[in-house]
């Protein structure tokens, strides 16, 4: 080989030597690269993933602005106000429960019973029965029972069990002595007049129907009203009157919901 081309060679060949040592390095690059990429990855899904986990774990907080049917799961609201011509006061909420018929307890609706505790007319002694306070005021203040049915109902059925339950507590009050031959023959016109109140119609589930018991006037002129929202009202005082208490006699037509009224209105009173 000739002087100048042994240069040459020698190069040529330790080129050779470098390039073959040197084939491993670009793996060696892009080794650290995917194990960048992974760790960056997982970095963030880590960081997703604690994130999700925080936000999961976060507990619901209930409701406060309404108190639900434990059997029914239905809602009501813990203060009601109800759109009228005549102004009417805002009802709070004082219990709530289901009501339901035969042997099989089938769920028909859930009531809630609201009353004007702000009433400045209201007096309750704090030493009286829940049944007193009950009483005294359904007889004193303005009510509402709010009726919302579990299931799609009829409302002649709504009207045939509201007539059954005056009907009783007019034989009570006879056993009672507490309704006088007058106020029972007054009571007649409006007990047909609120029978005939409610349509040959459905009342849909979870649709609510609202029966406002107007204050008393305080006047003999002016019976209490009695007002089925959207259908009309009667006015008479024994009719208005026993209407509520029917739910409040003895076990109450939703023993569930006399509990609850019971309990509430055990700490009332001055």
């Amino acid at each position: 080989m000739s002087h100048f081309l042994r240069p040459l060679a020698l190069f040529s060949s330790s080129w050779s030597r470098s390039c073959m040592i040197g084939t491993p390095k670009p793996r060696s690059f892009v080794k650290p690269l995917l194990w960048g990429a992974v760790s960056i990855f997982s970095a963030a899904y880590a960081v997703q993933s604690t994130v999700t986990v925080r936000l999961d774990a976060e507990p619901a907080l209930p409701n406060s602005e309404f108190e639900t049917d434990p059997a029914t799961s239905i809602a009501f609201p813990k203060t009601l106000r109800i759109p009228s011509k005549f102004p009417l006061p805002q009802f709070s909420l004082v219990g709530v429960g289901v009501r339901t018929v035969s042997f099989l307890g089938i769920k028909v609706y859930s009531v809630g019973f609201y009353a004007d505790l702000a009433n400045p007319n209201l007096k309750i002694p704090v030493t009286a029965t829940p049944d007193e306070k009950i009483e005294l005021i359904v007889r004193n203040t303005s009510c509402v029972l709010r009726i919302v049915p579990t299931r799609s109902t009829s409302y002649s059925h709504l009207r045939d069990g509201f007539m059954r339950a005056l009907t009783a507590r007019m034989q009570l009050a006879h056993a009672r002595a507490t309704v006088t031959p007058e106020e029972e023959a007054a009571a007649q016109s409006p007990l047909r007049k609120l029978k005939s109140l409610f349509p040959t119609a459905t009342l849909p589930k979870g649709t609510p129907l609202d029966i406002i018991l107007g204050a008393p006037s305080g006047s003999p002129s002016r019976p209490r009203a009695l007002v089925f929202r959207d259908m009309g009202s009667v006015e008479n005082d024994w009719v208005a009157d026993e209407f509520v208490l029917a739910y409040f006699e003895g076990n109450g037509i939703s023993p569930p919901l006399k509990n609850a009224v019971t309990e509430r209105v055990r700490t009332l009173g001055k």
